[in-house]
């Protein structure tokens, strides 16, 4: 199944700049190969559901190994049945929406 996900990972315990850690779980991301996006609050991630579930348990492992004692995770999940959607065809469907005249009513 494929899946698309917002995750974002806040390691508790380890002070208040928390950007070694975001860049930390950034690697481990791009490493699996999947396509993701950085945001300001989490990074967006797709790709077959194990791939990115196992993404996900990777991040952990890192920044547990990194010292964090505590992982506080929040991850919207979406899938589809009808057809394979892209996070930036998402975006684009938004976009053109903006684009084009106000809806009427």
């Amino acid at each position: 199944m494929w899946v698309s996900v917002d995750l974002c990972v806040v390691p508790i315990g380890v002070g208040v700049s928390l950007s070694p850690y975001i860049a930390a779980c950034e690697r481990v991301i791009a490493a699996t190969g999947l396509m993701h996006q950085l945001g300001p609050n989490g990074t967006a991630i797709e790709g077959p559901w194990d791939e990115v579930m196992d993404c996900v348990r990777a991040c952990h492992a890192e920044l547990h190994g990194m010292g964090a004692p505590r992982l506080y995770t929040t991850l919207k999940l979406n899938t589809r049945t009808d057809r394979q959607q892209s996070f930036s065809e998402k975006v684009a469907s938004v976009e053109q929406q903006l684009a084009g005249p106000l809806p009427k009513g």
